[in-house]
């Protein structure tokens, strides 16, 4: 079966594949790469943008941002939460429910066994401790059973605390 006419056609046709991607390499670059691709360009198109300033945009504080909260916008929000807690009152997740959360004591949900470590937040929820522990979770109470990363937008925290306290 492999004589060595067969061996002979399998050899050439394998080399002619390889001058047909040659030729066709040759051909695509003479079409598409431009003849001056390597050269300096002739001038240069001022669009402005390394004119502009870099002013710093200040981010609202939370106290600012709390003000102008806007609970629609903290609705969209509100799916990293509903993996773990539920704004109905009695209902218990992975996470304690959060309906009334805002200015109620820490750690004060019958039936859910807390890590200790949320005593080291303070003693109410108030809009701004949410806020602190929104921010970083870990941060705030080291050794806390809730695994999230933070949410860094202080207008995004502000945003959620409004909706969760008009749920409520």
């Amino acid at each position: 079966m492999f004589d060595t006419m067969v061996l002979t056609k399998a050899v050439a046709a394998f080399c002619g594949a390889l001058l047909i991607f040659l030729l066709g390499n040759w051909a695509a670059s003479g079409l598409y790469v431009p003849r001056n691709a390597g050269e300096q360009q002739a001038f240069i198109v001022d669009t402005g943008a390394d004119d502009v300033a870099a002013e710093p945009v200040a981010e609202l504080t939370f106290e600012e941002a709390f003000e102008v909260a806007d609970a629609g916008a903290g609705s969209r929000l509100w799916s990293q939460c509903r993996a773990c807690h539920a704004l109905e009152a009695g209902r218990n997740g992975v996470g304690p429910y959060l309906h009334g959360v805002v200015n109620r004591e820490i750690s004060s949900v019958d039936g859910f066994n807390y890590s200790g470590a949320l005593t080291q937040a303070g003693d109410v929820w108030t809009p701004e401790v949410l806020s602190e522990f929104l921010l970083n979770p870990s941060a705030l109470t080291p050794g806390t059973s809730m695994n999230y990363r933070g949410m860094p937008s202080a207008q995004d925290r502000a945003n959620l605390i409004a909706y969760i306290e008009s749920e409520s």
